[in-house]
C-alpha cells in the first residue's frame, strides 16, 4: 500500500499516545514486529522511531519497550506527569510531540518521505516545513483521531487499511515480550 506513495528512503515516526486511542477505537491492537516487517516490504526505511510517555517503572511498559529496541525502534520516552485537576483527579500527560517534530526535522536529510502515525494537529506545520524542503508526507491514523490539518497537508492512509496486515493476534504464539 506505501510503496505507491513513497519515494527514496521513507524515516517512520510514532506518536504512541495518539496511535494508542485510534487502537483503543478500532478494538484491535498493532503487532509491531509485523508493522516493522510491513513497512521494510513496502518501502526502503532509514529510521524507525517510537516516541511515548512512561510510567515509573511498570514492568508490562518496559519489557514493551525493550521488545520495540530489539525490533529495531528507537524509542524516545519521558516520565509521565500527573496534573492535579480542579476536582482533585489527576490527569496523567506524557507528550512527545515536540520531540517528535525536532527530530523529525533534525533527521531530514537522512530521508525522502515521512511516514507519521499520528492525527495530531501539532505536526501541521513539521509538515509544511518538510514539504517545503521537497519531502513527501504521509499520515497514519483514524477517522475521529485525525485533524483536518493533517488531512490538508498529507496523504491519509486510515490505520483500519492495515489491519490484516499488522493486527495483533491473541492466538498466536505468546512471547514473553508481549504486552
Amino acid at each position: 500500500m506505501f510503496k505507491k506513495y513513497t519515494k527514496g528512503k521513507v524515516a517512520v515516526f510514532i506518536d504512541a499516545a495518539n496511535i494508542l486511542y485510534s487502537q483503543q477505537t478500532l478494538g484491535w491492537r498493532i503487532d509491531y514486529q509485523k508493522l516493522r516487517d510491513y513497512l521494510k516490504n513496502q518501502a526502503k526505511i532509514s529510521g524507525l522511531f517510537y516516541y511515548t510517555g512512561k510510567v515509573g517503572a511498570f514492568e508490562k511498559q518496559i519489557k514493551f519497550i525493550k521488545k520495540l529496541e530489539r525490533l529495531g525502534f528507537l524509542v524516545v520516552s519521558k516520565e509521565v506527569k500527573f496534573i492535579k485537576m480542579d476536582d482533585g483527579k489527576l490527569l496523567p500527560k506524557g507528550n512527545l510531540d515536540v520531540e517528535l517534530a525536532l527530530d523529525a526535522f533534525r533527521l531530514a536529510d537522512g530521508y525522502d518521505t515521512l511516514l507519521l502515525f499520528s492525527g495530531d494537529s501539532d505536526f501541521g506545520y513539521l509538515l509544511d516545513l518538510l514539504k517545503h524542503r521537497g519531502k513527501r508526507v504521509l499520515v497514519v491514523s483514524t477517522r475521529g483521531h485525525i485533524s483536518k490539518e493533517l488531512l490538508e497537508r498529507a496523504k491519509y492512509i486510515d490505520l483500519r487499511k492495515l489491519k490484516k496486515e499488522i493486527i495483533f493476534n491473541k492466538n498466536q504464539e505468546p512471547s514473553e515480550d508481549d504486552p
